[in-house]
């Protein structure tokens, strides 16, 4: 991991805010975040809670390489990345990305690419359960 990348485990609870603290911004014009949250429904059912498992010993290199790949192809200055693991209720965070960069053109542009390449390639699987039962998503992330 690179002193420009920032990555949290996050197994119990995910504190957007407190990752967001941590962020460097020297020489930065601007901050962009995504915090992703657990949605109440799903179609017509109630969503009671997504279970996310990981393969934790691959989770932390590939968000590290997702975020080092930002600042390079974005020209961006700094990374923080975290994803949970484990249940998470409705309306808690899941995901939170945050990119300082100089410019907020290039930071609401690589705070997209993170969120799509993370759902592509962190090695996180998801399992939503309803009020119709459970059901596991297709893909990573």
């Amino acid at each position: 991991m690179s002193d420009r990348v920032l990555v949290e485990e996050a197994p119990n609870a995910l504190q957007p805010d407190e990752l967001l603290k941590r962020l460097p911004t020297e020489g930065c014009g601007a901050v962009v975040s995504f915090i992703g949250i657990t949605r109440e429904t799903e179609g017509t059912e109630t969503v009671l809670r997504l279970e996310f498992d990981a393969w934790k010993d691959r989770l932390t290199p590939v968000l590290s390489r997702l975020g080092n790949e930002a600042i390079v192809n974005f020209g961006v200055r700094f990374v923080a990345l975290s994803h949970r693991t484990g249940a998470v209720g409705p309306q808690e965070p899941i995901v939170a990305i945050h990119v300082a960069s100089p410019h907020r053109k290039e930071a609401f542009e690589a705070c997209s690419w993170l969120i799509d390449e993370l759902k592509k390639q962190a090695p996180i699987w998801k399992k939503e359960v309803t009020s119709a039962g459970e059901t596991w998503k297709e893909g990573l992330g």
